[in-house]
Parts: C-alpha cells; sequence; structure tokens
C-alpha cells in the first residue's frame, strides 16, 4: 500500500471522530473529494429538484470531474488536516 494511500485511509478514520461537525458546505466538499479519490469523476443522472441533498451531492462531486484520483486524495487530507486544529 502506498503512502498517500494510507494517509488517505488514516484522514478517512479521523473525519469521523473530529470534535465539531463541520458545515455543510464543508461535508459536501469532504464527500465530493473522497467520492473523486475513490471512484473517479461522477456518472449518471443528476438528481431531480426534489431531492435537494442529492442535487447537491452531485453538484459538489461532478465541480471535482478531470480532478485525478492521487489529487483528490491528497486534497482530502489536507481539507481533514486543516478541520483537526
Amino acid at each position: 500500500m502506498s503512502d498517500l494511500q494510507s494517509r488517505f485511509e488514516a484522514a478517512v478514520a479521523g473525519s469521523k471522530t473530529l470534535n465539531e461537525r463541520p458545515e455543510n458546505s464543508v461535508l459536501l466538499k469532504l464527500y465530493a473529494l473522497y467520492k473523486q479519490a475513490t471512484e473517479g469523476d461522477v456518472a449518471g443522472r443528476r438528481p431531480g429538484f426534489t431531492d435537494m441533498v442529492g442535487r447537491a451531492k452531485f453538484d459538489a462531486w461532478d465541480a471535482l470531474k478531470g480532478t485525478a484520483s492521487d489529487e483528490a486524495k491528497q486534497r482530502y487530507i489536507a481539507l481533514v488536516e486543516s478541520l483537526r486544529v
């Protein structure tokens, strides 16, 4: 396992034990970065206007289209570390 992968997995575990719950915008960034790092570009149809949460998640993930997996992992790690301060 690469160093980046192990740091990413540690950050994922650490994101679940933060002292305070992050704001929704930060949670969306974490979600989008995680999905981009683990699955790549978003696929499928954008949820309808009645599914506001699903639509926000889709849009946040879609904004990262084209971002490499390793870059998404590094950004995820940096974001989690910034939340721990």
